[in-house]
């Protein structure tokens, strides 16, 4: 029988059965195994410690009353996945009809679980059932011995009907989203015909960290971001304006990000670019034009032989349509990074390659490593995805008894409200900087915001599941993303790196083909430019006593010792000395939640790095702070008085422990803590330094959150991890952190985790 043959029979075969038994899991699951070109799972043994890759796996959970008790997976491969079926076994069905009420670890009766496989595929009933199967299969997870770790894949599988899959590549559990976007996750049986979804299976079974986006994006970057900081370092010779230069390399790469993502035809501006190669004296206006063609919508008659329609982009970035004229060796450049897969840009580390390679002092750093997005994730996910998925859960729990009812019509409702007020959400991020925090915020929301319109799709009635998949106007957009930035170059570049991540994302939860509303970008002007901390009425240049202008080191500028070869200040780097008049607290944006990574600045260092005229602007603005903090706790104290935030959490050094500093902590009386990592490694974006850090998360005092404090183990670097370390945390509960970062009474002491 040839291959294909195999395939078609496996498929004919699985589409005419029941799958209400246990025999039919463990079948189709061999089945699948020798479809994909794998082994399938090997036999049980009585001591679990072999049981690495099996059906019926055991896990066992401790119980509040020191008992123990199992469960069973279904199938199960160590550092690979946990397999969940939808479907019941024979002593299922014999409980079902006796109506017996066994419970296994996790409450789920033999009754319940036979009727979930029972459900008719496609209704309320049914979705209800697999959104409970994958809840078993993080709850197994969870079960497992702690030095298997988290598996990265969750499959939950309707036998021989589809199989949906979940994968989370942090390590921690917290993060299994729809894989690999909210269009693909759930392979049906007719898709095994597809050989990419069987390789992906099949790495899947074999090589499963290998599928992980991160690695691939993070190298795609960093060669653009050096194709950009050389063409910008060629054009910065002979242009006098080096923001003229940034603008236009921003334009220069949101087309070809258009063209991957199929904004514009596929291929199609890199077809231009090796066009005007050839002849370069016509780069300039032709480019010019299309960019005219973005703004307004219509025909770019540079495109292609006979011209290409575009949508209407207009918004902030095509306003200006200038094109810096470039000589062949230049286009060349364009070239290189436009063959690149922008699609796999990395927005969370993009935004500090892109500012570093436009900034002529900050090019030298381009090498030097950025934060992580895993780093950058140990923040959004206690800060804002916690309570949001808490609330999804609840959400889901309470559809799931109006399905029960009979009432689906109503678990509709339940579902779209949830939207509409996720839809709504807030994030601030007052120290933006390029905006890496807001976008990891953003591609997290996305992934919810995925699953929830998938659910509602699912529980549409007949001939609105369309319309429901395509809501638009209705959507989590960077309208939701706010920041205080105040450097200008990166503030215009963390808007750029929302737009590019939320199209990304648009696709992602869409589906290739289908285009946003236009105009496709908004001048939405999120990003403000300005200082986070104070409002002045004027600034007045201070004098020695001859009426010259004072002046000190910039505070930034750098340069090698001529013994050492250590970075020092470089005094012949000179800004004037000035006098804030009038300074008073500055406001901040209303949002539901609030991130940021301040600039790390001792309070003895403020002064040589800021001036002594900004600090004591700063201290008289908020004579409650204290003089003696770090600057980073003044954003924490504005953090801790926003009534309107249900949570903030900010990256800090880890002397937020230290007396001077955790007086400001103490004194928030209205915030607690429920969250804290008080000892971590980090990586400073400024310089690539080694820093200690703190994570911090308040909310409300009266929140009902149980307070959670990791505890760092132990930590390695991580090969190729641009200063990325692999961490080994304790995880500890308890009544109250106080504000020291150490954990209060009522100590629960849970597994280690690694990520």
């Amino acid at each position: 029988m040839s291959e294909k043959e195999k395939l078609e029979s496996f498929i004919a075969e699985w589409a005419l059965t029941g799958g209400s038994e246990l025999a039919n899991t463990q079948s189709f699951v061999n089945g699948l195994c020798a479809l994909i070109g794998v082994d399938p799972p090997k036999g049980s043994r009585t001591d679990d410690t072999h049981n690495d890759y099996v059906f019926e796996r055991r896990v066992f959970q401790k119980e509040a009353d020191g008992t123990e008790s199992f469960g069973r997976i279904d199938a199960y491969k160590r550092h690979c996945f946990v397999l969940e079926a939808k479907q019941g076994s024979d002593a299922d069905r014999k409980a079902a009809e006796k109506g017996e009420a066994d419970l296994d670890i996790f409450g789920q009766t033999a009754a319940a679980r036979f009727k979930r496989g029972t459900a008719k595929r496609g209704t309320p009933t049914w979705s209800k059932a697999m959104v409970e199967a994958r809840g078993q299969a993080e709850r197994y997870a969870k079960a497992l011995p702690i030095d298997h770790g988290w598996p990265p894949f969750l499959l939950v599988t309707d036998v021989g009907h589809c199989m949906d899959v979940y994968a989370d590549f942090s390590g921690t559990g917290k993060q299994y989203t729809q894989f690999p976007d909210a269009a693909r996750f759930r392979i049906a049986l007719d898709d095994l015909r597809n050989e990419e979804v069987r390789t992906r299976l099949a790495t899947i079974w074999t090589d499963p960290l290998s599928l992980d986006p991160s690695k691939e994006a993070a190298r795609v970057t960093r060669e653009i971001a050096g194709h950009l900081a050389e063409l910008s370092r060629r054009l910065e010779r002979r242009e006098q304006n080096p923001t003229r230069v940034a603008d236009f390399l921003m334009r220069c790469l949101f087309t070809m990000f258009a063209e991957d993502v199929r904004l514009i035809p596929g291929g199609s501006f890199t077809n231009f670019l090796t066009r005007m190669q050839k002849r370069p004296e016509n780069f300039a206006p032709n480019l010019s034009s299309l960019w005219q063609a973005m703004d307004k919508g219509g025909l770019a008659g540079v495109l292609g032989d006979a011209g290409e329609t575009v949508l209407r982009f207009n918004g902030y970035l095509f306003k200006d349509t200038t094109a810096i004229a470039l000589n062949a060796d230049e286009i060349g450049l364009l070239i290189e990074a436009a063959t690149h897969k922008w699609n796999h840009v990395e927005p969370a580390i993009f935004g500090t390659l892109l500012e570093r390679a436009l900034d002529g002092k900050e090019r030298a750093k381009l090498g030097a490593h950025y934060t992580p997005r895993a780093y950058v994730e140990r923040l959004v996910m206690p800060t804002i995805m916690e309570p949001l998925r808490a609330d999804w859960a609840g959400v889901q729990a309470a559809a799931g008894q109006l399905i029960e009812a009979g009432k689906a019509d109503e678990a509709h409702s339940v579902i779209e409200k949830f939207h509409a007020q996720l839809a709504q959400t807030k994030v601030l991020d007052p120290a933006c900087g390029t905006g890496n925090f807001l976008y990891v915020a953003l591609a997290r929301m996305k992934e919810l915001e995925g699953e929830v319109i998938g659910r509602l799709a699912e529980l549409a009635p007949e001939g609105e599941k369309q319309t429901v998949a395509e809501l638009s106007g209705h959507t989590i957009t960077p309208e939701n993303f706010l920041g205080i930035e105040i450097n200008p170059r990166a503030a215009a570049i963390a808007q750029l790196v929302l737009w590019i991540g939320y199209l990304q994302w648009h696709f992602r939860v869409n589906g290739e083909g289908k285009v946003p509303p236009e105009p496709v970008l908004r001048d939405v002007k999120t990003i403000e430019n300005r200082d986070a901390l104070i409002t002045w009425d004027k600034k007045v240049l201070e004098r020695d006593e001859h009426g010259k202008p004072l002046t000190r080191w910039d505070g930034e500028t750098t340069k090698a010792h001529p013994v050492t070869g250590k970075q020092v200040p470089d005094e012949d780097a000179r800004v004037a000395v000035e006098r804030y008049v009038a300074p008073n607290a500055a406001k901040w944006p209303k949002a539901d939640y609030i991130i940021g990574n301040p600039p790390f600045i001792g309070n003895k260092r403020m002064k040589d790095r800021l001036g002594a005229g900004y600090v004591d602007a700063v201290r008289a603005a908020y004579p409650k702070v204290g003089s003696a903090v770090d600057l980073v706790m003044y954003w924490w104290a504005i953090a801790a008085d926003q009534r309107n935030t249900r949570r903030f959490g900010f990256i800090t050094t880890n002397s937020i422990s230290q007396a001077f500093n955790r007086a400001v902590v103490a004194a928030a009386r209205s915030t607690k803590l429920l969250f804290a990592v008080p000892n971590h490694p980090w990586v400073d974006g400024s310089d690539g330094a080694d820093v200690r850090i703190a994570i911090t998360v308040g909310g409300h005092a009266k929140s009902s959150a149980v307070p959670k404090l990791e505890s760092v183990v132990s930590e390695a670097p991580i090969p190729e991890g641009y200063g990325e370390r692999e961490v080994l945390l304790r995880l500890s509960t308890g009544d109250r952190i106080a504000a020291n970062l150490t954990i209060g009474a009522d100590v629960n002491d849970t597994r280690l985790r690694t990520y």
